[in-house]
């Protein structure tokens, strides 16, 4: 099994429009520090699922009928704006696996065009995609979110974004057995008071630890996090890195 983090940037990605931190300026120097919107692609044997949609040019990415769907962790436009396009589309359908969210985002339900959002994920329900099996995860955000359990091929890597820390019910499901990989959302460096919605790097690290898997990867990174890590990267425990587009696990 192999996850691909196509993106690793927070709503605002990076670099943010009109900031001239050192984080931004270095990303509009050097390509390699851009952060587009938060997401990955899972592949296991012959499946290939998108994990999040916020991508705009998923179109121009993605030929038609190289993935087999798209698991959505919510609606928020960040993650899922790519699907106002991919909708579009002729000549298939593209399944959509969710949260259960009346709202969703925008007029997506009312002309869902290919897309298939018939089939929303109930909580800790598991799904088997051939060799992969995908287990839905509650997570604590400010609209109904999802994270996922992938496991394949001898491999359980654990995918958590957005939240703020954990539901307890949670944790104790992903502790039954080792985690191979957890990539979580870090959006913001050490936070004096409790963060709202996103992880922090102390609430990040606090997962780490309840949850114990063999490496952590932090994704949905903002701005002021890559400018916080350009002066304390070293000081992340040795089993934690911070993932960058393109990154590869």
């Amino acid at each position: 099994m192999r996850l691909t983090l196509l993106g690793t940037g927070d709503a605002r990605q990076v670099p943010v429009y009109g900031c001239e931190c050192a984080a931004c300026t270095r990303a509009h120097i050097d390509e390699r520090w851009r952060r587009l919107p938060c997401c990955a692609l899972v592949e296991c044997g012959d499946q290939r699922w998108l994990i999040d949609s916020g991508l705009p040019d998923l179109t121009e990415r993605f030929a038609p009928r190289s993935f087999n769907g798209i698991l959505q962790t919510h609606y928020h436009a960040d993650h899922a704006q790519g699907l106002l396009h991919l909708r579009w589309g002729q000549g298939l359908v593209i399944p959509v696996h969710g949260p259960v969210d009346p709202e969703g985002l925008a007029d997506l339900y009312k002309h869902p065009g290919i897309l298939d959002f018939s089939q929303p994920f109930d909580a800790f329900e598991t799904r088997s995609f051939g060799p992969l099996s995908v287990t839905a995860l509650p997570l604590l955000h400010s609209k109904p979110t999802l994270g996922y359990l992938l496991e394949g091929e001898g491999r359980r890597i654990a995918y958590l974004t957005d939240t703020v820390g954990l539901p307890p019910q949670t944790t104790a499901w992903l502790r039954r057995q080792p985690l191979d990989v957890l990539v979580l959302d870090c959006s913001m460096p050490p936070q004096p008071q409790a963060p709202r919605n996103h992880n922090d790097l102390n609430l990040a690290l606090q997962c780490i630890d309840e949850l114990q898997p063999k490496s952590a990867v932090l994704t949905h990174v903002g701005h002021t996090f890559d400018v916080w890590l350009m002066e304390h990267r070293g000081e992340l425990p040795g089993n934690v890195s911070v993932g960058f587009d393109g990154c590869v696990l």
